[in-house]
């Protein structure tokens, strides 16, 4: 990752790998298509919120929709861990996925206690 890279570019970057991801476990079986749509889900929705928050109308509401994005990325980390640890995908392959996760959740936390603190 560039040192200047913004979270709303990370995250769509994020989104795009989850995507990606997710195209290769609809290939599969009804149980890895049905945790691909859960991943899809949460894992494209941290970007959207973080973009959201740039519209926002108060700190209030960025905080909030900041924290939104949180929740999404802990989600996300839920089912790659899931994915994982019964070993349905490749663990080389989807264990950057997960430490990318991790990451953007850090950051948001950082990002979110910063602007609480203020």
């Amino acid at each position: 990752m560039n040192t200047y890279e913004t979270i709303t570019e990370r995250t769509k970057k994020f989104a795009i790998r989850i995507i990606k991801a997710c195209c290769s476990l609809d290939k599969e079986t009804a149980i890895h298509r049905t945790l691909s749509k859960q991943l899809l889900r949460s894992g494209t929705s941290i970007g959207a919120n973080v973009r959201e928050a740039q519209s926002a109308q108060s700190n209030k509401d960025f905080i909030h929709k900041l924290e939104i994005a949180l929740k999404e990325a802990r989600e996300t980390q839920y089912w790659l861990e899931i994915l994982i640890e019964s070993e349905l995908v490749n663990k080389p392959k989807f264990t950057p996925l997960l430490q990318e996760a991790n990451a953007i959740g850090k950051i948001l936390v950082a990002s979110t206690k910063k602007l609480k603190d203020k």
